[in-house]
């Protein structure tokens, strides 16, 4: 059964969406930036730290597995819907977000392997 840890994933989904309308406001943007990739990261965080106090049974874990897997179509059908010229024709901010955004998360890909190499060695 699929609904176990659902109540966990909702809640990072929640928060990451409040994150990314904060910094979307930050930024002049009249929308949600990042939402989605906070509310993953909370849920990465979330869910170690749960596992590594002992909290986190099997049932929880395969259900956030689940969901986690599917926030990958879920991530790809909403960009799809997105309409990329008008944010490059509402000006260079959301250019300027958008690069930085992904060359910052290029950047973290070799921390994120070390700390997982590190944390799988424990």
């Amino acid at each position: 059964m699929k609904i176990y840890g659902v109540a966990i994933l909702g809640a990072c989904f929640l928060v990451g969406q409040l994150f990314g309308e904060l910094l979307g406001r930050l930024l002049g943007m009249d929308s949600n930036v990042g939402g989605v990739g906070f509310a993953m990261f909370l849920l990465m965080i979330f869910g170690h730290s749960l596992k590594k106090r002992g909290f986190m049974t099997e049932k929880p874990e395969r259900g956030i597995l689940f969901w986690s897997a599917m926030y990958i179509p879920v991530v790809v059908a909403m960009s799809a819907t997105q309409n990329v010229k008008g944010a490059l024709t509402g000006g260079w901010v959301a250019v300027f977000v958008g690069v930085i955004g992904t060359a910052v998360s290029f950047l973290c890909i070799p921390l994120i392997v070390k700390l997982g190499n590190k944390l799988n060695h424990k």
